[in-house]
């Protein structure tokens, strides 16, 4: 099928297309991975062999949630990922130390600032989402904080608290915000972005992490990861933003605008992956849910972080560049 007779589908016609794509290539890459387990070698019980089936795992269940919240329009996919956030903060309070009297700032957290949050993105009403967390939150913690009268550690306690709201939340709150954006003459294509979003984070985690096992490692930060280096990085980016020039069709784009959104969006996630890492060092852990026996955590944060810094930066550089009116 021609570029031409895609773009003479309905809007629900091109996403049906995307997602019977995107299905067939994870069912011949699941088949493939089934076929090579059957080989009874070393490599196939080998550390990388199961990091890969986990991770094929959760792109399934990523792809299928994604799916749904297509399926269930713009409201429901708002709800799908306030759920996500719920669950990623959960995550990440669970691994932070806490006392007594951060309950009422955890339950302002949790029960009030991100419903409102993914309710102002329901309502698009994107002037309000974008300071509602970074200005009216943020001064609000502290001062509930302050509240309950105990001043140990007071200024980690509230940073904690802020930064896993403005990760977990804020953040991640900008990937369904995507789906609601309008540029004329690409209405209703939102999911596109968002697919576009996903791919090109995704590509550069992979692309990363294979060329800091092909290189000499130079990490720039040992003490916080051994395979994050500026070559690995820079190749994990550059493939990227050449895998968005590649999908600019699907996007309101020009295939040069692709390309320079793609390395923004990669540059970011990949970052932020490392941020998170660093996270999880002074936590104690490897992975975000590695102590579940104890807090419940499922490890959904490790999925989701890059996403979390990407989705602001780029959907705040795509609605500034076509100064889209919502």
């Amino acid at each position: 099928m021609s570029l031409g007779k895609l773009r003479q589908l309905a809007v629900d016609e091109q996403v049906a297309l995307l997602f019977v794509i995107l299905f067939g290539v994870l069912a011949l890459i699941t088949l493939g991975a089934f076929l090579y387990s059957l080989r009874d070698t070393p490599d196939t019980h080998s550390a990388a062999a199961l990091g890969f089936r986990r991770d094929l795992r959760a792109v399934w269940v990523g792809t299928l949630l994604f799916w749904l919240a297509w399926l269930s329009g713009p409201i429901g996919a708002t709800l799908f990922f306030g759920l996500f956030s719920f669950l990623a903060l959960r995550e990440f309070i669970t691994l932070q130390h806490t006392r007594r009297s951060d309950h009422r700032s955890l339950l302002l957290a949790f029960f009030i600032v991100l419903p409102v949050q993914y309710a102002i993105v329901a309502t698009r009403h994107f002037d309000l989402f974008a300071v509602f967390v970074p200005v009216y939150v943020f001064f609000a913690i502290p001062v509930l904080s302050a509240m309950a009268g105990d001043p140990h550690r007071f200024l980690e306690r509230n940073a904690k608290i802020q930064w896993g709201i403005v990760v977990c939340v804020y953040g991640l709150s900008h990937a369904p915000a995507l789906l609601l954006l309008d540029f004329k003459g690409y209405e209703g294509r939102g999911a596109f972005l968002l697919f576009f979003l996903v791919i090109v984070t995704a590509v550069a985690q992979v692309v990363q992490e294979l060329a800091s096992r092909r290189l000499r490692r130079r990490p720039l930060a040992r003490q916080i990861s051994r395979s994050f280096s500026a070559r690995a990085w820079i190749i994990g980016v550059l493939v990227a933003a050449l895998a968005g020039a590649l999908l600019y069709w699907i996007t309101p784009f020009k295939a040069g605008q692709a390309l320079v959104m793609a390395f923004i969006a990669a540059g970011c996630g990949t970052l932020g992956e490392f941020v998170m890492k660093a996270l999880k060092r002074d936590a104690g852990v490897h992975h975000w849910g590695n102590r579940s026996g104890v807090t419940g955590a499922v490890g959904l944060l490790d999925r989701v972080a890059p996403l979390c810094f990407a989705a602001p930066v780029f959907f705040h550089s795509v609605r500034w560049y076509f100064k889209a009116s919502l």
